[in-house]
């Protein structure tokens, strides 16, 4: 079996080179073992990675990072296997269902073109800090009842777990502002109960497991999950989706002129820039395909390896609007498969809607060099954009 450093957090690099590395290590090595840190095996292509994600069995969810196999904190539900993970999946599902979204539809349409109206005078933005972090974020906001004037002291917190890069204190931190995080939603849970409303932790804090009220730490492991993923995961994918129109012109055009086209093409650009970098921790000793993965061992699932395997897609490394046949997993697959996806469909397809209606021909400025990061989410830190 290959060996390899790979360090996947990686620092810095220009937009979509990480995607371009995945690409060629898939071309190399359909599995690997990287040595970076305590050592961890690599999936690569679209076979293994859809076998791993349906065995929950012997991949658990215990540990969702590479580099922190034996973590101090759980996320839930993410961070449960079964049966446990069935149960919260129970709770939660209504909440996300496709009539709970469609029933959000209007006010996100209504933020959102709040936004992109103020954006389109000025004539440039940077995408990643004016629109794709406020957008999503405002919904979450909303979601959850929190109020949107602490929006900067949220990111904060959001850099701090979620994009900690390579530095030695890098879980310290982390660990630190998941703390602050729980503390502040700990104030939260409690005026809840005291003052009902009609958000998320309202409903939350009425819910029973067995006869019993759910306590307020698993409450706490909850609001922590859906603070990273509602902050982050649309975030992320607006910004490499709004990059690549900005730097393909044909696309954007296709695109402005044909709003009809947007959810085909939406759908495209998820699959060719898969931003989810799951883990998972092996249950047992076993033979996974030449892989001598042992008890303990992590597995590092980059989704882009399997949405770009050229095996299953033609021109897999190419954007193809109207690709047919696109059976991408780029909200994951099997039991963990991404609880929120209808929300955050309806948030790309609204961005992508509104922004063109107001704002269809626009490029990234010449001499600009947007830049990503890689972690547990791949993602863009600039995105400065220029228009007419």
């Amino acid at each position: 079996m290959d060996e390899l450093r790979y360090d996947p957090l990686g620092g810095a690099r220009p937009a979509g080179a990480t995607f371009a590395m995945f690409d060629e290590l898939r071309a190399r090595h359909p599995m690997f073992r990287s040595t970076f840190g305590e050592g961890f095996w690599v999936l690569s292509r679209y076979d293994l990675i859809l076998e791993a994600l349906q065995d929950p069995v012997t991949f658990s969810n215990a540990a969702v990072s590479v580099l922190d196999p034996n973590p101090r904190y759980r996320w839930i539900p993410e961070m449960l296997d079964q049966p446990e993970h069935t149960v919260w999946r129970r709770l939660l599902r209504p909440l996300f269902s496709p009539a709970a979204v469609n029933a959000m539809s209007g006010k996100i349409r209504e933020r959102c073109t709040a936004m992109v109206d103020d954006l389109a005078a000025r004539g440039s933005c940077d995408f990643v800090t004016d629109f794709a972090r406020r957008f999503p974020t405002t919904v979450f906001l909303e979601l959850l009842g929190l109020p949107v004037e602490e929006l900067g002291t949220f990111l904060a917190w959001e850099d701090a777990i979620l994009h900690g890069g390579s530095s030695p204190d890098r879980l310290p931190k982390r660990l630190a502002a998941m703390r602050e995080v729980t503390g502040y939603f700990a104030g939260v849970v409690a005026e809840r109960r005291e003052n009902p409303r009609d958000d998320l932790i309202s409903t939350a804090v009425t819910w029973e497991i067995d006869g019993r009220p759910v306590p307020d730490e698993d409450l706490l492991d909850l609001c922590l999950l859906l603070f990273m993923a509602g902050l982050d995961t649309v975030t992320a994918q607006l910004s490499y989706a709004f990059w690549h129109l900005a730097t393909h012109p044909g696309d954007r055009s296709r695109i402005a002129a044909e709003p009809g086209a947007i959810l085909d093409a939406m759908e495209e650009l998820m699959r060719a820039y898969s931003i989810v970098m799951p883990a998972r921790k092996v249950t047992r000793d076993v033979d996974f395909h030449g892989c001598p993965m042992k008890a303990g061992d992590m597995l590092l699932i980059p989704l882009n390896q399997a949405n770009r395997d050229p095996a299953v897609f033609p021109d897999a490394d190419q954007v193809v609007l109207g690709r047919q046949r696109n059976r991408h997993m780029a909200f994951g697959v099997g039991i963990h498969r991404c609880l929120g996806g209808h929300l955050a469909r309806a948030e790309m397809r609204i961005a992508m809607e509104e922004w063109h209606r107001v704002i269809p021909d626009y490029r990234v400025p010449d001499g600009a060099q947007p830049m990503e990061h890689a972690d547990l989410l791949l993602g863009l830190d600039t995105l400065p954009l220029t228009w007419s």
